[in-house]
């Protein structure tokens, strides 16, 4: 379990790609930078999105992990 503590948290549970990766992002804009988003999402597609959307928009991804057919991701706003 991750000891890093979100300001924000979003449940994207039972949604498919694209919908986790753009709430993500709809989630990410109104924050300020460093803070954290916690995401948990159920779409095994999700780890390589969320990588790629890391990737692609400077957010980090500070931390994930899987268990119990979820996937949680931690993301640091830039």
């Amino acid at each position: 379990m991750s000891q890093i503590s979100p300001d924000q948290e979003l449940d994207c549970r039972g949604m498919n790609c694209p919908l986790p990766v753009l709430k993500t992002k709809k989630a990410l804009n109104p924050m300020e930078g460093g803070q954290v988003l916690k995401v948990t999402a159920t779409d095994p597609g999700s780890v390589a999105d969320m990588a790629a959307f890391s990737r692609r928009t400077g957010n980090e991804l500070v931390d994930q992990s899987q268990g119990d057919g979820e996937f949680v991701f931690f993301f640091r706003r830039k």
